[in-house]
């Protein structure tokens, strides 16, 4: 609960440094899931993960509004300077995280049979997908409450804090992830095991955080915050609008991706799971350059809360020019290294050929994505449900019938269509910007570079 840090580039890399580096480390995770199984040699154990991953993905991640909508009502709040609803906010995101993530291990089986049977994975990769999904599932209450404190830490700009959860979290996995394979023997399902064992420890963490920065522990956060505050009609209405359009948006990409991946698995376990390491390139440009998404959902939306059309602007221009350079970065990182990455991920010599034949795809999209990133940020942290939701869903409707309209062309076509996906979403978003704009008040003042 601190008042906002000043506007420069020099505050804005500080603030985005600790997330690129905790946003780095979950693709790591991934490259090391990917590792772990592909160095075995196993291509139906290396495709099994990468399928129950996808599935798992889209299943948490159906409710990932309680990370970005709880970034941007929190910097809303703390832009307006209302402490009680800055801590309101949180309990609210923790106890619907906690009782969401309770649901979804309760009713796991049916879920994680439902969704294999859609898919078009071989039995053999369905085998070893379910054994994945299974240690998932065993976190799913530990992870939803992580993506609240998450967001709420980087809602009030504390990155550092934010990397450290982060990176605790990562490291166990990691380590976790190691042992219950090589160690264990557990397979699939070892990797499974170790992240949601790592959620588990990062949830202790996360609480422990959250009484360091307010000042005082959960309990006493509880016992403080008034009855009629939680419970305020105008502010869960307003909660409920943001997360129901949020969560239909990102639903609505989670299935681009989860297409994207049966595209894949229609084509062989050697396309699916080449395909699959080059989205770990896909996944690393992502979360490096959500580091200024992540730092322009803060400063957006604190300027959105202040009423400050100038600090707005300058946000949305400072971010989005770390975002421009970083992206073409990894695209030149990507393509002068790729091959050897790809050489480290797996030693299938099958699934390498077909992986460093579209690489180049994958090397290119952190510039093609980097617009559809930075605009996310700017309307998450303006709680501008409606634009995200209509265009995420705009943009899975187009990107579906174009991959149908590609499929004679295989697996170029698949990624195509991948790549096509992010220029419609950031065309979709931009329609909304000038009435955004709009409703942002004309105050503000220069502030130094």
């Amino acid at each position: 609960m601190t008042t906002p840090a000043p506007l420069t580039r020099r505050a804005i890399f500080a603030q985005a440094w600790p997330i690129m580096l905790g946003q780095a480390s979950v693709p790591l995770v991934g490259i090391v899931d990917t590792a772990v199984i592909g160095r075995t040699g196993d291509a139906t154990a290396l495709a099994g993960v990468a399928l129950g991953a996808t599935i798992i993905t889209l299943v948490f991640w159906t409710f990932g509004f309680l990370r970005m909508g709880m970034t941007g009502l929190t910097a809303q709040a703390e832009g307006s300077g209302d402490r009680a609803e800055v801590e309101a906010l949180l309990l609210r995101a923790l106890a619907i995280g906690i009782a969401l993530g309770l649901v979804l291990l309760a009713i796991s089986w049916p879920v994680r049979e439902a969704a294999l049977a859609i898919m078009s994975g071989t039995p053999p990769v369905n085998a070893e997908a379910g054994g994945y999904m299974q240690g998932r599932f065993l976190g799913a209450p530990a992870a939803l409450a992580v993506y609240a404190i998450n967001g709420w830490l980087l809602g009030l700009g504390r990155t550092r804090e934010a990397l450290a959860l982060q990176i605790v979290m990562n490291l166990a996995n990691i380590g976790l992830d190691i042992w219950f394979v090589w160690g264990m023997g557990f397979g699939a399902y070892g990797v499974g095991l170790g992240t949601a064992c790592a959620e588990a420890v990062a949830l202790l963490l996360g609480l422990l955080l959250v009484g360091r920065v307010a000042g005082a522990s959960v309990l006493k956060i509880i016992g403080r915050t008034p009855r009629r505050l939680l419970t305020d009609r105008a502010r869960l209405a307003k909660l409920f609008a943001v997360n129901r359009d949020i969560m239909i948006r990102t639903v609505a990409l989670l299935i681009l991706f989860t297409w994207f991946a049966n595209a894949g698995a229609r084509l062989g376990a050697e396309t699916l799971a080449a395909n699959h390491v080059l989205l770990q390139f896909v996944s690393f440009s992502a979360f490096i350059l959500d580091a200024f998404a992540f730092t322009a959902e803060q400063r957006v939306g604190s300027a959105y809360g202040q009423g400050d059309r100038r600090r707005f602007l300058r946000a949305i221009r400072l971010t989005g020019e770390f975002s421009l350079l970083s992206g073409a970065l990894l695209a030149l990182a990507f393509l002068l290294a790729g091959g050897s990455l790809i050489d480290f991920l797996t030693t299938d010599p099958q699934v390498r050929e077909v992986a460093r034949t579209y690489l180049p795809f994958a090397a290119l999209i952190p510039l093609v994505g980097m617009p559809s990133w930075m605009l996310d940020g700017v309307f998450i942290g303006t709680t501008r449900g409606t634009a995200l939701r209509n265009a995420g869903v705009a943009a899975t409707v187009l990107y579906i019938g174009l991959d149908l309209l590609l499929r004679p062309a295989g697996n170029m076509g698949v990624w195509i269509a991948m790549s096509a996906s992010y220029l419609l979403r950031a065309g979709g978003l931009a329609l909304y910007f000038p009435s955004l704009l709009r409703d942002v008040s004309q105050t503000g003042t220069n502030e130094p570079t």
